[in-house]
């Protein structure tokens, strides 16, 4: 995996594709590194937002945790995404923890910074309007299927939701570039492991995954889709 520098990285994410380099280059310099190891926090639900963080290297989840020690996976973020960013227009706390999958390397820009640079650049403020506005959807369609759908159906939406992010083709085959827990993709669709493992033990004996430990391989991308979309 090659490690971009500041510049590079920025203007790679739909954020920042309008900016000229100059721009970007002015941007980058604002920016600061910050590594993270395997389960270490970048923030916590509460603590003060002023930052927006963009991943260099590694995975981070964004989790909802809940009074009684369980928690939900809202979504996670790899190398090139970005988030945080509502904290850099309101200032107000964080709505949930991130917590690093993997040792993974962060970069920060703080709001101020952040502020000021969007003051000169009108086209960066209706980037950012964009990718607001697909985030909220994501969350309505999470919203929707843990209301509506089968735990059968959740799973497989999520498994090729997860294909079509990190996914790495072999052939016909999809493999499923994560390492996730069945605890981990539980709480990413409001779940208990004991009904994952149930879940996975189904698709893997109907022949559409194969699973080895944490990775899973999908081996039947078209009945993946029938089931999680028309519940068959």
């Amino acid at each position: 995996m090659s490690l971009m520098d500041p510049q590079e990285l920025l203007n790679k994410i739909p954020l920042f594709d309008s900016l000229i380099d100059s721009d970007l280059k002015s941007l980058s310099e604002s920016v600061r590194l910050q590594s993270l190891k395997k389960g270490q926090a970048l923030f916590r639900k509460g603590d003060e937002g002023t930052s927006l963080y963009i991943i260099k290297q590694g995975t981070i989840k964004i989790v909802l945790p809940s009074r009684l020690g369980d928690e939900v996976i809202v979504t996670i973020f790899s190398e090139g995404d970005f988030f945080g960013e509502m904290a850099l227009f309101d200032g107000e706390p964080r709505s949930a923890d991130a917590l690093a999958l993997e040792p993974s390397k962060i970069y920060i820009l703080r709001r101020n910074d952040f502020l000021s640079f969007l003051q000169s650049n009108i086209n960066a403020m209706k980037s950012i309007l964009s990718q607001l506005t697909k985030r909220l959807r994501s969350t309505d369609d999470f919203l929707e299927g843990a209301c509506f759908l089968s735990v059968s159906a959740r799973l497989a939406k999520k498994l090729v939701e997860l294909a079509e992010s990190y996914g790495k083709k072999d052939g016909d085959n999809v493999f499923i570039d994560l390492n996730l827990t069945q605890k981990e993709l539980g709480d990413m669709i409001g779940s208990s492991r004991e009904s994952i493992n149930k879940e996975l033990k189904t698709l893997r004996d109907n022949g559409l995954i194969i699973k080895e430990e944490n990775r899973i391989q999908i081996i039947n991308m078209t009945r993946l889709k029938r089931r999680a979309y028309y519940e068959v």
